[in-house]
């Protein structure tokens, strides 16, 4: 295979997904499954696929119907699915061990619940996610609203980032330490949908909404486009904003987290939309736009109306400290980092071991891989109580913290209230940050948090609440 282009091999989906429903008539069936992905004339390139689909494929339903998914693994190994960013009954969630067993090779496991929120939402596996993920394992879940904002496109781009060999197969080194305990795995060719620096045809007076969703293990996209178009952030994580947002700077968007954006195609041309790598830019991919220029711009889009959820009321809620630690760089010492650990980190991978080693923390415990189930809660609430989480990262790297089950909204970062506090279900955290976060605990069961970083979240930093019925 030509390595230069990876890529060709993974338009297993379509750039441009036109407008559908999937309405509840049954379950449908999602098969987890290997794949050989290839362009003609080149070698195949093994990867893990939904329905033989890189990325899967995109589940659009209306808010207030049922999800309904027959999952028939037909992996080599275990697998779950974790519908990121839904409020969902906790026997859905995905997570093994503390919400579900394993679905083994094999067996089938469905999932069926209603979409209580619209929004732009995805699904991925919470079992040996780092490397199911990095296999090709992740679709997108887009709720629609009953009055989404009019556009003349919708559509979805999956946002990720392959780290190839010499001979351009997906690198077998997971949970290489190096990347454990450093920024995580990074790859080196960046794609949209699986597809290398794609372009996307459009006409002048075009509007069109991009729902991007960061699928990587690790990379944090900071995206811009360039001058010649007008563009509006409308939500992010799935709730839309208070009013559009003009985008002229870069948009950050880390692991796990998504944005919507609505571009206005004005006059006629070729428009990047860029990738910035500390100093450098690259182009991710490029709106080609035909047709006349100086078509009169339109007003900037209304965002969706939407149900927040329940207010939490603060005066009455315990204040739970969450503190990251460990990592590369730590002034505060870190799990891995002694004698006795290397040692046994020397005899895991002598053996074969699959995992991570203990190099992350959250209040000084250290949660290695899938088994969350075997420990105890950070913290019991009863059920509709309000709750607010301090999460402080005295580390020297970034963390996208992930609260399943529960909206939450951002009160202030650093110690400065927020104007606007924001709805999210991951919040992210430069190296030195503190922010603080509050939720109403409505929904009963045994939540996850954890580091969206996945390697990051094997190598310890993740934990799980538990909200008392």
């Amino acid at each position: 295979m030509n390595r230069r282009e990876l890529l060709h091999t993974l338009a297993g989906a379509p750039l441009i997904t036109l407008p559908g429903f999937a309405r509840s008539q049954g379950p449908r069936s999602l098969s987890p499954a290997p794949a050989a992905l290839a362009a003609a004339g080149e070698t195949a390139l093994p990867v893990w696929a939904y329905d033989a689909s890189v990325p899967g494929p995109v589940l659009r339903y209306r808010r207030g119907d049922w999800l309904d998914i027959d999952l028939n693994n037909q992996l080599p190994e275990a697998t779950t699915v974790h519908w990121h960013g839904i409020r969902l009954p906790n026997a859905m969630d995905g997570v093994p061990h503390l919400t579900q067993a394993p679905i083994e090779p094999g067996a089938r496991f469905r999932y069926r619940f209603k979409l209580p929120d619209s929004g732009t939402y995805w699904y991925h596996p919470h079992l040996g996610a780092a490397e199911q993920l990095e296999r090709g394992l992740a679709g997108a879940l887009v709720v629609e609203d009953d009055s989404p904002p009019p556009v003349d496109q919708d559509i979805v781009w999956l946002l990720d980032d392959w780290r190839l060999d010499a001979q351009g197969r997906i690198a077998e080194d997971f949970y290489r330490f190096h990347d454990v305990a450093h920024a995580g795995r990074l790859g080196q060719r960046l794609t949209v949908n699986g597809a290398l620096r794609p372009e996307l045809a459009l006409r002048t007076g075009q509007r069109v909404r991009l729902r991007l969703v960061n699928a990587a293990n690790a990379r944090l996209f900071a995206l811009q486009p360039e001058p010649g178009i007008n563009a509006w952030l409308i939500a992010r994580d799935g709730m839309p904003a208070p009013q559009a947002v003009p985008w002229d700077a870069p948009l950050l968007i880390g692991p796990g987290m998504r944005a919507d954006v609505v571009v206005d195609a004005v006059r006629a041309g070729r428009f990047a939309i860029r990738q910035f790598n500390g100093r450098e830019a690259e182009a991710l991919a490029t709106l080609v736009v035909g047709g006349a220029d100086d078509t009169a711009p339109r007003p900037a889009p209304v965002p969706s109306p939407y149900t927040p959820p329940p207010e939490p009321m603060l005066a009455g809620a315990v204040l739970h400290t969450m503190r990251l630690g460990g990592g590369a760089r730590s002034r505060e010492g870190w799990p891995a980092d002694t004698p006795e650990a290397r040692a046994a980190r020397q005899q895991r991978r002598a053996a074969g071991a699959r995992e991570a080693d203990p190099v992350w923390t959250i209040n000084g415990q250290a949660h290695v891989g899938d088994h969350h189930g075997h420990h105890p809660p950070a913290f019991r609430v009863p059920q509709g109580r309000s709750v607010r989480i301090a999460f402080e990262n005295p580390t020297a790297w970034w963390h996208p913290m992930h609260l399943h089950g529960h909206h939450f909204k951002v009160l202030s970062r650093n110690g400065e209230p927020l104007t606007e506090a924001a709805w999210r279900d991951t919040v992210l955290l430069a190296p030195g940050d503190r922010a603080e976060v509050a939720f109403v605990a409505d929904n009963p069961g045994r939540w996850l948090i954890h580091c969206h970083v996945l390697e990051h979240h094997a190598g310890g930093m993740g934990t799980h609440f538990e909200v008392m019925a």
